[in-house]
């Protein structure tokens, strides 16, 4: 089925998030897209609706079936039924991960910048936040290893939250760079766990590598945390996994869930998680094509109109890393002079100090929509230098 991504569908006064205007802003900042679900998605919800008893459900074996084939085909990564937990969200996944690994008072590592929930979520749980600095070279970022141990060692440091693929900057950590971490962390006895939510958005030219796959021997402190939201555009309809292959550490995630009863999820999204990993890879390669055509739309035109903007040009998602600092003033006019101008991005600062002067850009939209927003920014910018 050939699917039309440049369909523009009215978004405001649905309760969205992203389009919250009452004027004709142009939504370019959280992290959905603006692109219609997968036919199988939206049928699969349809005939669960025309089904008419919606009552309490489980997992199915046809679920733990789809889930395990499709890491396994698209990423080597070798799970079983016992290896899987499921839960509400990536976010309160990593709150549950403080409450395995760490106590009150523990330090957590995080890089900066981050998504920040890994760093709010540290001290909404009263647990220690240490950043840790990513390194910028070449256009795009690179792990302070050497900064990590130091900071490792010197704060006593319980859990490292790794982000791969990397939010806000887009790096797809390599083989190298994974297992130096690891090594790392099994000196000083420190537990990982890895967001992987974008993992499926990997760009072309770029491998992921699942963090859990490389730690055959480390594996009671080591889980990683994904779901097929992002993926698939489904990101209202809640619900994520939890993969981990030490038995003890298993029992314990699931012990720990059950004190909250956030060990389940809604019928509607164990049938869309299902479809979506069954039928759904045929509307991601071609979201991932329409993706990277936007990408290079954007690098190009602001290599033509604002060359001082500095890209860091996506290995994964569809989020794009500017480096706003030859306009800047400050963080908030930045943001504000965007918004005067109708064109909403993220704010770089909430990533944590190194997104000073930086904002984040969501491609995965229209293709008409994304250039009204980039002439929108380059007005805004104009406006900045005048």
């Amino acid at each position: 089925m050939l699917y039309n991504f440049d369909e523009i569908i009215d978004r405001r006064n649905t309760g969205s998030l992203k389009w919250h205007y009452s004027d004709d802003t142009i939504a370019l900042w959280v992290a959905d897209m603006d692109f219609r679900a997968a036919q199988p998605i939206l049928k699969t919800i349809e005939r669960v609706g025309q089904h008419g008893v919606l009552g309490y459900t489980r997992p199915t074996e046809a679920l733990y079936e789809s889930i395990i084939n499709w890491h396994g085909n698209r990423y080597g990564l070798a799970l079983n039924k016992q290896h899987i937990l499921f839960s509400p969200g990536v976010v309160p996944s990593l709150a549950l991960m403080m409450r395995i690994f760490t106590e009150v008072g523990d330090a957590v590592l995080v890089n900066d910048p981050i998504y920040a929930p890994f760093m709010t979520k540290v001290g909404d749980n009263g647990r220690q936040l240490i950043l840790s600095a990513l390194k910028e070279g070449e256009g795009r970022y690179q792990l302070d290893l050497a900064d990590i141990e130091a900071k490792i060692v010197a704060h006593k440091v319980k859990l490292f939250l790794l982000c791969n693929p990397h939010n806000p900057g887009g790096r797809v950590w390599t083989v190298d760079e994974l297992e130096s971490l690891l090594l790392i962390c099994k000196k000083h006895d420190v537990a990982i766990v890895s967001d992987e939510i974008h993992q499926d958005l990997t760009l072309s030219g770029h491998e992921f590598i699942p963090f859990l796959g490389l730690a055959k021997d480390y594996e009671h402190k080591v889980v990683s945390i994904t779901s097929m939201t992002k993926t698939f555009n489904v990101a209202g309809i809640k619900g994520s996994m939890i993969f981990a292959k030490d038995e003890a550490l298993i029992e314990k995630i699931s012990q720990q869930q059950r004190l909250s009863d956030e060990h389940d999820l809604n019928l509607f999204a164990y049938e869309v998680m299902r479809s979506a990993y069954e039928q759904g890879d045929e509307w991601l390669a071609q979201a991932l094509t329409y993706i990277e055509a936007n990408i290079d739309l954007v690098c190009d035109f602001l290599a033509q109109h604002l060359p001082d903007i500095r890209v860091m040009r996506p290995e994964a998602s569809y989020l794009i890393w500017l480096d706003c600092s030859a306009y800047a003033q400050d963080d908030q006019t930045l943001y504000d002079q965007l918004r005067a101008a109708r064109v909403e991005l993220s704010a770089g600062i909430q990533y944590g100090n190194e997104g000073q002067f930086k904002m984040r850009l969501n491609v995965a939209c229209p293709q008409a929509l994304l250039i009204e927003g980039l002439n929108r920014i380059h007005a805004a910018f104009n406006d900045i230098k005048s």
